[in-house]
């Protein structure tokens, strides 16, 4: 019986995604410049991958059930604001809208299934998202420093987030973009003249709009990028965002781990279907404090990224040349070479190509050169 075959994952080509970083770690051709946005690794129903066996290529789903999705991800442009459910709110959500006779794929329909939907990043080049509300006191500074939101500081003295978002969400377009307007002419201005980068907010309120005002009708979105903690995540550090996490993704290279799920709640900087009222009943409306996931090294080989959930887990793995890891899988493991060159049960894997291996194996990695791999597995 195998212990490892190889997997062949499925490219995504969303509008958002860079042209060249998945194209070049995965030898494929993009002489057409498409993007190439997320590379899934994993049972997703409508993006299963294939695995190759001495019987011919199968589907994943003949391994059983995987209860995460593995992903590689180039960020070019800016994603939503979103939120995630909780487990127990997603399945409440999705029965009511089952009830109601939402039909699952209608652009409309706020919960596509009923599981949670955390995850795991950590960065392969330097990346930036928004991560959870700014503190009280850096989010009352921001309210000050700009002249455009002294009209809000007053919703915000007793520390009421909530109060703040939903006051600012439901404001009538009109009234949003007398705020929103003078704020990205000076966004603009100031990229212009160079005196931001990419840790102020007047950075990618410039980058969505690609430089350029809009009359009216400004998203909402920019706002949050404002009110939210923007974070550089440095190459092989990581960061967790469970339920309830105000976020986006704005720039950068990065492996993702998350639960199987398509409950997305957004809030902006997109043209996707927005629900505030949905959203803010999820939103956890208090501070975050944002923690960068360093690793822990098991044994100066393997390194695990901590993360509080049963779904998933995820480590890197650094091998010499000539040397041989031994690993034991307690669940189905997928094994993502990023760099150098390894054999596993008889067969070489090279960057951008993915190891499936059989729950309850015992497996020696063999490094034919320096190499670096991403592990995926079940607690």
């Amino acid at each position: 019986m195998q212990k490892a075959y190889k997997l062949h994952g499925v490219h995504r080509h969303y509008d958002w995604g860079g042209t060249q970083f998945i194209p070049s770690l995965m030898k494929a051709n993009n002489e057409s410049n498409k993007p190439f946005a997320e590379y899934w690794m994993g049972a997703h129903p409508s993006a299963p991958a294939q695995i190759e066996t001495n019987n011919g290529t199968v589907s994943i789903h003949e391994f059983g059930t995987i209860p995460y999705l593995f992903k590689v991800l180039d960020v070019a442009k800016m994603l939503s604001i979103q939120v995630h459910p909780t487990k127990e709110n997603a399945e409440k959500g999705f029965l009511l809208e089952q009830t109601a006779g939402i039909p699952i794929d209608a652009p409309n329909r706020n919960y596509k299934d009923q599981n949670h939907k955390p995850e795991v990043m950590v960065a392969l080049s330097d990346f930036w998202l928004l991560h959870g509300f700014l503190a009280p006191e850096l989010l009352s500074a921001r309210l000050q420093d700009f002249t455009q939101f002294h009209s809000l500081q007053e919703l915000f003295k007793q520390e009421d987030y909530q109060g703040l978002y939903s006051y600012f969400m439901h404001l009538p377009v009109s009234k949003s973009d007398q705020i929103l307007k003078p704020l990205l002419i000076d966004a603009v201005a100031a990229v212009q003249k160079g005196v931001v980068d990419q840790s102020h907010p007047h950075w990618w309120a410039n980058k969505y709009y690609h430089g350029v005002v809009p009359d009216h009708n400004i998203d909402k979105g920019i706002f949050s990028i404002y009110i939210l903690n923007i974070v550089q995540v440095k190459k092989y550090q990581g960061v967790f965002q469970g339920a309830g996490l105000l976020h986006a993704y704005l720039e950068g290279q990065t492996i993702e781990l998350m639960a199987n799920s398509d409950n997305v709640l957004r809030g902006g900087l997109t043209p996707k279907h927005i629900d505030i009222d949905e959203l803010i009943k999820h939103v956890k409306f208090e501070p975050t404090y944002p923690s960068i996931l360093m690793g822990d090294s098991m044994n100066g080989i393997e390194t695990i990224y901590p993360c509080p959930v049963a779904d998933f887990g995820l480590s890197k793995i650094v091998i010499n040349i000539g040397e041989t890891y031994t690993i034991n899988t307690q669940s189905i493991e997928m094994l993502l070479i990023m760099e150098g060159q390894v054999e596993l049960d008889g067969i070489l894997y090279n960057p951008g190509e993915v190891a499936l291996v059989n729950t309850l194996q015992e497996l020696s990695i063999r490094a034919k050169k320096a190499s670096l791999l991403f592990k995926s597995f079940v607690p």
